[in-house]
């Protein structure tokens, strides 16, 4: 019984390992943090790649605002607390990438709208993460899962996140791929002390079987 136990919990181990890992391993544009959220390319298309991750736990706070700006700004203030000690282990954790935006879709120009911002646990911290001071700051698990993905550089502002988004969905809409329509995710990797070779990205969950290039 000993012995099983301790092969379960090495094989969580290198589950986790396998999900959430070295920055420079596999993602070149997810240089900033020691770990990434770690994918399987499955394929690429025209305008979109397609990719596999495996589930993973976060860290979350919302915010509501006309601008995903501000509601970042808000959210981000709160989860940087947290992770720099504001939780009842008083535990400093380390920056991950990507951060993820879930935000409604089709959103009007007039119309605020909840945002939802989270950071990546690291994976010390997947199983068992310390609880949060703050009682609007919770934790949300994202499933295994493959996504339609569309990257860009600059700066993630809200009419450019939303241009590339809808330049994501006509490609998907080209090939008539299935995909969550009631939200997407909007994903940066940088500092926003980083100037340049910024590196973002707009998700959209796919339904069913991904739409990929036939192979010759």
């Amino acid at each position: 019984m000993i012995y099983l136990t301790g092969v379960i919990v090495l094989l969580l181990g290198l589950t986790v390992e396998g999900r959430i890992g070295d920055s420079n391993s596999k993602n070149s544009y997810c240089t900033e943090t020691k770990e990434c959220l770690l994918f399987d390319l499955v394929c690429e298309g025209d305008g979109y790649e397609v990719r596999h991750y495996e589930g993973a736990k976060w860290v979350t706070a919302e915010a509501d605002s006309y601008f995903m700006e501000m509601a970042m700004s808000r959210a981000f203030r709160k989860l940087f607390k947290y992770i720099t000690g504001e939780n009842e282990a008083g535990a400093k954790i380390d920056m991950t990438a990507p951060v993820i935006i879930k935000g409604k879709e089709n959103k009007s120009i007039t119309e605020s709208s909840v945002y939802v911002l989270s950071f990546l646990l690291p994976s010390d911290y997947q199983a068992n993460p310390p609880k949060p001071n703050d009682p609007s700051v919770y934790f949300t698990d994202t499933p295994d899962m493959k996504v339609y993905v569309k990257s860009y550089g600059g700066w993630m502002m809200s009419f450019i996140a939303k241009m590339q988004a809808k330049q994501l969905k006509t490609s998907l809409d080209n090939v008539q791929a299935s995909y969550e329509s009631d939200y997407h995710y909007d994903v940066g990797y940088n500092s926003p002390m980083t100037m340049l070779n910024r590196h973002n990205e707009v998700w959209y969950i796919v339904k069913g079987e991904p739409v990929c290039p036939k192979t010759e």
